[in-house]
Parts: structure tokens; C-alpha cells; sequence
């Protein structure tokens, strides 16, 4: 870790960055004795209402870097918005969201809401009524209730944008820049990112004061243990009896197949129902409710499998996945980075598979790996049917 350049490789325990004890508490309940690199350079700062860039790989704990110095500055007793979290995806604003509440499992009087597209308007400005001390919210039904005046911020002192290229780059430069502008009271602004842009820094010229820059590399250290594999298949047809198969032998209690079509996920997933694996899809073309019943059960353990598009592989903090199948090749180098992200969270050993039955398939996975220095071990079937490793030249 890199902070304003110089690098830092010590480890700090939560312990060691004077949280109250309701925090600490919480982080104790759920395993967590050590910050992450991003969280042990982010909290100090961020509790000193700092600016902050932190650029990070996805899976590194940047919810808790901003979040925890939130929840410490909340004044319970004021009923007014006093931090903005923004997010370019509803799936990570009610994740967010989630993980917030979590971290409050010992307080009592802190109240945040979560403000979405696909979600009836009506139902969140009776949650707005309740009084909430943080809004997390995806900026464009932000713009609709700051119209509406449902929503009031000038009072926030702390505001974040989460995924904060991503946002950009999907077009809400404008929406963030007015909603900014809406807060004459911000103390400090701090910008997540997994990549820092030139949008970013564009909003960190014109916003923040003296910033603080921290980057965490995508080294060994920081990176996510998981182990990668690419499964050389004769064609398309032998995909589905290797899932099965790596399903079974590999006792993969919850596992996410990446497709790249929305078609694809439904079948796929209509395949593994058929065969008695309970497996749901997720993508943009599921109604939003659906779709937030899926994750739950995901989360729950109540699913063995979720088959989703790309819409899923950014932005969604999913914890204990055992397993990644890239069922599908990514069209994206980045696309992968997210997809295999979703294991090997928390300091946990993951693994991920992809599937190669094209030369097509076969050159972009080659691509992919050279440019991130990937070590990617490769399987194939043998003459009796069995998977075995290939030793490299």
C-alpha cells in the first residue's frame, strides 16, 4: 500500500485505529481482527475528515474503509442527512446499505436508507420520513428525490463515491456534479475506485482540498487468494457436464457461473434446476424485486448457484463464494478481474474455472492472461475421461 507514494507494508489490527467499542464489537462478531490495506490507510484519514482517493482491486474491503469513519462521525440524537454514499448500481447501494447495518449491530438511533431506480418512489420518501442520518443512493433517483424535495442535503458532511470510474463512466458526471454542488456543508469527500480515471481526477481538482492518495497494487500480498484454472473442452457441448461434474466432485456449496447473454443465464440456469441443483439467474432483464429475492437467497445459502450476466460481477459484496465458473469466455479484460472477485474474499482461499471450447474462446482468455500476469493452471480430459492437469512447457 501506497500512501501520497510512500509505501506502507505494516499490518493493522482494528484495534489499533481507536474505533468506539459498538464497531469494534461488530467487526468481532463478524471474524475480522485485521484491516485490509485500504481500510488500515483509509480509516485514519477518513476519521480526521480528510479527503481521500483510494484506489484498490474489487474484493479489498473498501465498504468498511468508508463506512466505519462514517458510523463514527454520525451525531444519533440529529435528524438530519449527515453522509451521501453514492453508488452507479442499485445492487451495490442496497449492498452497501446492508453492510452499514451490519456494522451497526451494536448501536442503537442510526438510521440510513437506500434510494434506487426499479423501486416505487412512494415507498422511500416514507422511509425518508423516518429521519435517516445516511443516504445511500445511485444518482440518478437521488436527482429525482432532490426535485421532488423529498431529500435534503444541505446539512451532509461526508460524502462518497463508491466505484467512483465506473459511475462516471456510465454517464452521471453531470448528476454528481449537481448533487455536489447541492452540499455546501461537506467536510471531506472521498472517492473508491478500482481504476482512477481521468473523470475521477477531474472531480478531485475541482472538489477536494489536499487529498490524500492511497493505492492499493494488485500484487500478491493485496491481491485475492484463488486459484485459476482454464478447462480445455472439445466444443461447446461438453460445458454443462463439466459444471456438473466440478459441482459434485468439488463439494462447491455456493458457486456463481458467469455467462455473457441474458438467454444463455436462463438456460443455464434452467439446466441445472432440471438436474436438481437450485440455481437461479440474474440480469438486467429480471424485474428488480426478483432480483433482490435471488441475492438474498444467494446470501442465505439458500441457492447453490447463481448464473448471472456481467451486471453482477461489479458492485455486489457477496461474501463465502466458494467458486467462480466463467461458463462463458468475458468480452472484457476487466470483466474477468470482477467475475473471479467474488471468491477468494476476506483472506479466504477461492477458485475459478473457465471454459475454453473455441479458438475464439482459447485467444481472448490468452489475451486476458498475459496482460494482468495471471498464473492460470490448465485442465483437460484424458483418454479415460478424467480431468488432469496439463504441466506447462
Amino acid at each position: 500500500m501506497e500512501i501520497n507514494g510512500v509505501e506502507h507494508s505494516e499490518d493493522i489490527r482494528y484495534s489499533q485505529l481507536n474505533l468506539s467499542e459498538p464497531i469494534l464489537r461488530a467487526l468481532e462478531k463478524k471474524g475480522y481482527e485485521t484491516a485490509t490495506p485500504i481500510q488500515g490507510g483509509s480509516i485514519p484519514y477518513l476519521l480526521d475528515w480528510k479527503d481521500v482517493v483510494a484506489k484498490a482491486p474489487t474484493g479489498t474491503g473498501k465498504t468498511f474503509a468508508f463506512g466505519i469513519p462514517i458510523l463514527e462521525h454520525i451525531d444519533q440524537q440529529a435528524q438530519h442527512v449527515q453522509a451521501l454514499i453514492l453508488a452507479p448500481t442499485r445492487e451495490l447501494a442496497i449492498q452497501i446499505r446492508d453492510e452499514l447495518r451490519e456494522l451497526c449491530a451494536f448501536q442503537e438511533g442510526i438510521r440510513s436508507v437506500c434510494l434506487y431506480g426499479g423501486q416505487p418512489i412512494e415507498k422511500q420518501i416514507k422511509q425518508l420520513k423516518s429521519k435517516p442520518q445516511i443516504v445511500v443512493a445511485t444518482p440518478g433517483r437521488l436527482m429525482d428525490h432532490q426535485k421532488r424535495r423529498t431529500v435534503r442535503l444541505d446539512k451532509v458532511e461526508t460524502v462518497v463515491l463508491d466505484e467512483a470510474d465506473r459511475m462516471l463512466d456510465m454517464g452521471f458526471i453531470d448528476d454528481v456534479v449537481k448533487i455536489l454542488d447541492s452540499m455546501p456543508a461537506r467536510r471531506n469527500l472521498a472517492l473508491f475506485s478500482a481504476t482512477i480515471s481521468r473523470e475521477v481526477m477531474d472531480i478531485s481538482w475541482v472538489y477536494q482540498r489536499d487529498p490524500v492518495e492511497i493505492t492499493v497494487r494488485p500484487v500478491a500480498e493485496s491481491r485475492p487468494d484463488i486459484q485459476q484454472y482454464q478447462l480445455l473442452l472439445s466444443d461447446r457441448s461438453q460445458k454443462f457436464d463439466t459444471l456438473l461434474g466440478l459441482l459434485e466432485g468439488g463439494n462447491y456449496e455456493r458457486a456463481i457461473a458467469f455467462c455473457n447473454t441474458k438467454n444463455m443465464t436462463d438456460r443455464l440456469a434452467g439446466m441445472l434446476q432440471h438436474h436438481h441443483i437450485s440455481a437461479q439467474p440474474i440480469h438486467g432483464d429480471i424485474p428488480q424485486k426478483s432480483r433482490e429475492q435471488t441475492l438474498t437467497a444467494f446470501r442465505q445459502g439458500k441457492l447453490r448457484v447463481l448464473v448471472a450476466t456481467d451486471v453482477a460481477a461489479r458492485g455486489l459484496d457477496i461474501d463465502d463464494v466458494d467458486v467462480v465458473f466463467n461458463y462463458d469466455v468475458p468480452d472484457e479484460n476487466e470483466y474477468y478481474i470482477h467475475r473471479i472477485g467474488r471468491t477468494g474474499r476476506a483472506k479466504r482461499h477461492g477458485v475459478a474455472y473457465t471454459f475454453i471450447a473455441t479458438v475464439t474462446e482459447e485467444i481472448k482468455l490468452g489475451e486476458i492472461i498475459r496482460s494482468q500476469k495471471f498464473d492460470v493452471q490448465t485442465l483437460k480430459y484424458d483418454e479415460d475421461g478424467c480431468l488432469m492437469l496439463v504441466e506447462k512447457q
